[in-house]
Order: structure tokens, then sequence, then C-alpha cells
């Protein structure tokens, strides 16, 4: 494989003993409400490093104009690099993966609050099933998007205050 962009080295072993969460990455995304006053209806979503920058729209589902992405979408971009790091490291061939998420956003019957349920599809073609079943399996302990429907993520809210 001649792969012109450099591939994450990060390690998949059980290799991290601190007594803290340590952070090997971190971005800070801000989002407006554009003329809606509503994030997820006309907002605009800004990464610190000005490499986001898109429109959020509601999808038309939820009564919005779907003419723009939502925070679903952007979530169901996740699982793919874990996959293709863990058939890199198995020594197989991640080229031909791809990786289909359904995110549907809900109402959650135990609170009324609002939830997440993600369906993804991994196609692998010519890819032995009992070859892949590993790979997926660890992919989906890894992944912290997967991990994060499974046991939340730690969140802190905090006002920022006004001068």
């Amino acid at each position: 494989m001649n792969d012109p962009f450099r591939l994450p080295g990060l390690s998949t072993d059980k290799d991290f003993e601190g007594d803290a969460f340590a952070p090997l990455y971190t971005t800070t995304v801000t989002v407006s409400g554009g003329p809606a006053a509503h994030g997820r209806a006309s907002g605009r979503a800004r990464s610190d490093d000005g490499v986001l920058d898109l429109d959020l729209r509601m999808p038309a589902e939820l009564g919005g104009d779907g003419h723009g992405t939502n925070p679903e979408q952007l979530f169901a971009a996740g699982f793919h690099g874990a996959v293709t790091l863990l058939a890199r490291q198995a020594t197989l061939d991640p080229t031909p993966i791809s990786v289909e998420a359904t995110v549907a956003f809900g109402r959650d019957p135990e609170d009324g609050g609002y939830v997440l349920h993600v369906d993804l599809v991994v196609t692998w073609p010519d890819i032995d099933p009992e070859v892949a079943a590993p790979v997926l399996e660890k992919a989906d302990s890894l992944c912290p998007y997967a991990r994060m429907t499974r046991q939340g993520t730690p969140t802190t809210i905090t006002l920022a205050s006004w001068r």
C-alpha cells in the first residue's frame, strides 16, 4: 500500500495505567444560534483551528429546512477510524472498508429527555466473517464514539462569566 497520508500511530493495547484521563487531542467547536437563536435550527459551527466551519440546520424530519448538517450526521462519521486502525494492525487491507452509521435522535421513555440510538453497518468485501468478527468487536470497545453510546461521557457544563 502506498498511502500518501500519515497514518495514526495510536496504540490499541491496554498499555495505559494512569489514574486519570490523559487527553491525546483536544478540540473546541463554538456553535452560535444564528437568526433563530437555536444552534440546531440556524446555527453555525466553527472549530478553533478553522478547519470546521459549517451551517447547522434541523433535519426536515424535526421541522427544519434540512439545508445544512446536524450533530447526528457529524457523530455518525466516527467509527471508521477504529475499524481501519485495527485492520491495519491485524495486517488486513482496510482499503475496501466502509461504515454506514445510522443515528436516530429520539425521546427517552425513562425520563422524557433526548437520546441517540446508533446502528453501525460495516461493509468489508471479501473478508471472512470469522476474521472480521474480532476486529469489529475490538473496534467497538476501542472507539470512543461507540463507547460513549454505551457508557455515557463525562461532561462538565459551566456558565461563562460576562463582564
